[in-house]
């Protein structure tokens, strides 16, 4: 079954500029004039996780995350059922599901994307799924954003040097996801197959290339970087990590389902 088969399925065509390949390439997700059917309802998900995770984020998890997915507007949700799409084919042709999340500095909302992607799947027990982050340019995994895992529940550990490394862990088993900012480009990163998903305007707008991307959408958040060096510093980026994450849980409820 084919990506657009895939999507009708799920109750979406693909009309919010899904690309493949190259920015600027051969685009096969052109703009369709027919009336959008509405987006999948929100599932319903487990509130245990299939696998053993840290309390106090398997705790946050089912306090803020879980009834958070039903404040996602219906055309996010309507992307969210692409992405979807994408998954479930490479699982069903027995292929992993590799996510790239991209941002400019690959300092905020790429890292949050990458981490809960990771922990969402991980709470579903949808295998096969393979995330990682990027950016345009280089600078350094932000500090506030690591503080927001923390204080969702995540233990994060290691930070060196002028672009340090964290390896974020959500439970006692299982390897940490590892962060640190780099190109999306970067040879740690898949170079064919996988989904580019932009999550900030100015990545998505400049259009970079993502060589050998089979899917390229936009999924924007805003930048909780504005709230920098404010009172509400610490609650905008919660707030980001918290949207993020919900919608990272809608996406594989409907991978699930």
């Amino acid at each position: 079954m084919n990506i657009d088969m895939r999507i009708r399925r799920l109750g979406l065509l693909s009309v919010l500029g899904l690309m493949v390949g190259a920015c600027g390439g051969d685009a096969t997700g052109s703009r369709h004039d027919e009336a959008t059917p509405a987006a999948p309802a929100v599932p319903e998900l487990p509130m245990t996780p299939k696998v053993s995770m840290h309390p106090a984020l398997h705790a946050h998890v089912r306090e803020h995350v879980l009834p958070a997915m039903a404040e996602i507007p219906a055309e996010r949700r309507a992307v969210l059922a692409q992405l979807a799409a994408f998954v479930s084919e490479r699982r069903a042709e027995g292929q992993p599901a590799e996510l790239t999340f991209i941002c400019t500095h690959n300092s905020r909302r790429s890292q949050l994307g990458q981490v809960w992607a990771a922990t969402a799947a991980a709470w579903l027990g949808v295998d096969g799924v393979r995330t990682f982050s990027g950016g345009t340019e280089v600078t350094a995994f932000n500090s506030r954003a690591v503080e927001a895992l923390r204080r969702a529940g995540f233990e994060v550990g290691g930070a060196e040097g002028d672009n340090p490394r964290y390896a974020v862990s959500m439970g006692p088993a299982g390897a940490p996801t590892e962060g640190w900012s780099k190109r999306y480009d970067d040879e740690t990163n898949p170079q064919q197959g996988f989904a580019a998903i932009m999550t900030c305007s100015s990545a998505d707008a400049s259009c970079p290339t993502v060589k050998g991307a089979a899917l390229r959408l936009s999924l924007a958040y805003d930048d909780p970087k504005q709230a920098d060096g404010t009172p509400q510093e610490a609650a905008r980026y919660d707030e980001r990590s918290r949207q993020i994450a919900a919608e990272m849980f809608y996406l594989f409820g409907l991978v699930q389902a």
